[in-house]
Formats: C-alpha cells, sequence, structure tokens
C-alpha cells in the first residue's frame, strides 16, 4: 500500500519524499485546490507511462502539466497576449491553459498524446513547492481509475489507487471540489473545453470577450474531461430529480425538499443554502458516499447551471451518460 504523508505535519518530509519518488520515475498523489491528482515527470516517458497504466486511462486523452509559476510556464508553451493576462490574473490557481508547444520542448509527446499543443496550470499551496523543488513540470490528472469519480482527499486516493502508487501526500480535503476550467484561444476565438473551478464570467471579465462553449460532439479530445462518459460512480445516475423512487440515492440541492425523499437509501445535501462553491466541494466527495450505500441508482436534484453549477452539471452529465 502507499505511504501516507501528512503535508500539515510535516512540509519539509513530504516535499523530500515527493522529489525523491518522481526522480524515480514513479506517479505519486498530490493535493491540488481542484482534486487529487495523479502526478509524473512529464519529460519522462516510462514515468508518464505509469499514469496511464496505473488509472487505465486512454493514451489519446492528454494530461495537464502543472508548472511551478509562469516562468516556468513560458519555458514550454508560446503565449499570446489574451492568455498571458488569463495567467496573470488566475495563476496560480483552478484555469488551465492550452497552448502552442515550443519547439524542441522536453515535455514528452506521451503526456500531450502527441498534439502540437499542452495544457497548463500552476496549482495554488504545497504542490506548486513540490514543482519548483523538483525542477520539472509535472502530468497529472486526477487521482482515479478513469472515468470514475475524482477524489477530493487523500483517503479517496488510497481506497482507490492506494495499492498501485507508492506515495500519496496529503494537504486534507481539495478547497474547490472540481476540476480546473480549460480555456483555449483558436483563430481570435477563446473557447471553454471544459467547465471547472473558476466561472466562465471570471474568465470574461479579464480576456474582454465572450467565452464561447466547446461542441458537444467534439472531433477530437483537445483537453481532459472531454469525454463523454466520465466521472462516473458506480450507480446509475438520475438527473434533475424532483421526485424520488424507493431505494434510490438522493444527493439534494438548496432547502427545496424532493418528493419521496423519505424513502431514500440515504440523503446528502451538497449545499443546504443553495451555495454553488459549497455544493462544488462536496460534489465528488458526496457521490462516492452515495454509492457506498448500495443504492443501484443516484438521483441528483436540479442545480442551477449558472457559474460553478456549469461545471458541476457538466460532470453530472458525463457521469450520467451511457457507459462503454
Amino acid at each position: 500500500m502507499a505511504r501516507i504523508i501528512d503535508i500539515r505535519a510535516d512540509r519539509q518530509a513530504a516535499l523530500a519524499a515527493g522529489c525523491a519518488a518522481l526522480a524515480e520515475g514513479f506517479a505519486i498523489a498530490i493535493p491540488t485546490e481542484t482534486v487529487y491528482g495523479l502526478a509524473a515527470d512529464a519529460t519522462n516517458p516510462a514515468a508518464i507511462t505509469r499514469i496511464y497504466e496505473t488509472k487505465g486511462r486512454p493514451r489519446f486523452n492528454p494530461l495537464i502539466c502543472h508548472m511551478a509559476d509562469l516562468a516556468m510556464a513560458e519555458t514550454y508553451a508560446e503565449f499570446d497576449p489574451v492568455s498571458r493576462a488569463l495567467a496573470e490574473a488566475f495563476w496560480p490557481g483552478p484555469l488551465t491553459l492550452v497552448l502552442p508547444l515550443k519547439a524542441q520542448t522536453s515535455i514528452h509527446a506521451l503526456a500531450t498524446a502527441g498534439l502540437d499543443s499542452v495544457g497548463i496550470r500552476i496549482p495554488k499551496g504545497f504542490t506548486g513547492d513540490l514543482i519548483r523543488a523538483f525542477g520539472r513540470p509535472l502530468a497529472a490528472p486526477s487521482a482515479n481509475t478513469s472515468g470514475k469519480v475524482s477524489a477530493t482527499s487523500a483517503a479517496h486516493v488510497e481506497a482507490d489507487l492506494g495499492a498501485k502508487i507508492p506515495l500519496i501526500l496529503d494537504a486534507g480535503a481539495s478547497t474547490v471540489g472540481v476540476e480546473s476550467t480549460i480555456v483555449k484561444l483558436e483563430d481570435g476565438e477563446l473557447r471553454m473545453l471544459r467547465p471547472g473551478g473558476l466561472p466562465a464570467r471570471e474568465i470574461e471579465r479579464v480576456a474582454g470577450r465572450r467565452l464561447l462553449r466547446s461542441k458537444k460532439a467534439a472531433a477530437a479530445i483537445e483537453a481532459p474531461g472531454m469525454l463523454a462518459s466520465h466521472y462516473a460512480p458506480g450507480a446509475a445516475v438520475r438527473l434533475d430529480a424532483t421526485a424520488l423512487e424507493p431505494g434510490e440515492a438522493l444527493i439534494a440541492f438548496g432547502p427545496d425538499r424532493v418528493a419521496g425523499a423519505e424513502r431514500a437509501a440515504i440523503t446528502l445535501n451538497l449545499s443546504p443554502r443553495g451555495d454553488l462553491s459549497e455544493a462544488a466541494a462536496n460534489l465528488f466527495d458526496y457521490m462516492k458516499r452515495a454509492d457506498a450505500s448500495g443504492a443501484a441508482v443516484i438521483a441528483f436534484a436540479p442545480i442551477p447551471d449558472e457559474g460553478l453549477g456549469e461545471a458541476i452539471n457538466d460532470r453530472l452529465r458525463r457521469a450520467a451518460a451511457p457507459r462503454e
């Protein structure tokens, strides 16, 4: 089983152990403000292969490369003025920018799925320090089996991947709770490839232009989180439930009562006061808890499709999608 180091108890031990494992080419679990990541050296093909093998992730699905700061990011990618403005406004934070790779880059093609672009993010907190100490970018998708519910705590990672990785760095629960928003400037248009922890209106405010949504059926996978079925628990998922069937698990939102809630296998409320930030932070943990109840179906009450609700509903639609 994986060794778990509590960063809050011994930050230096966590930094040293993390750098040592990464240098040996291992994939390790790292904390970020969005979700926990499964990280490996983005310049080492053997290490990147361990990510794909550990997650069971399709290799046509690119990985986000995490950097310590903007200066590091500039050594690997080309920044246009709009992307630079977004980076300066929101990094470190829950924003990923898809940018053209520089020529002769040391980021391996396995991390980018052979694309001539790379998704870059600068995370808040400990992981930024880890990358700085390690000296190379980290490829890091979410630390969970591919297609399943993302991990927002070290305990989630241990339950899913603990037997497959050597190290989990524990910083407590992720504060944002959903993955980063992914944005790409292309042909003068700013597109959102995946809604996430940074609301679209904030991006539009800084960019000074409308943020276009990607088409539902993309011709190619340009960024993580674009697969139709993703973030799925073992149970089936039913959306916009206003009444509950007997034995279903209920994940509610806000103060309104769902008819038949007394018959639920388990009832959880993402935010009794209707706060979308609180709902996003609780989403994946509550999905896992509802799944563990043994209910065959998890019913979700309606959630407003605005602000962080756009990211929440994106995850729920993918969780409810037909599975291969």
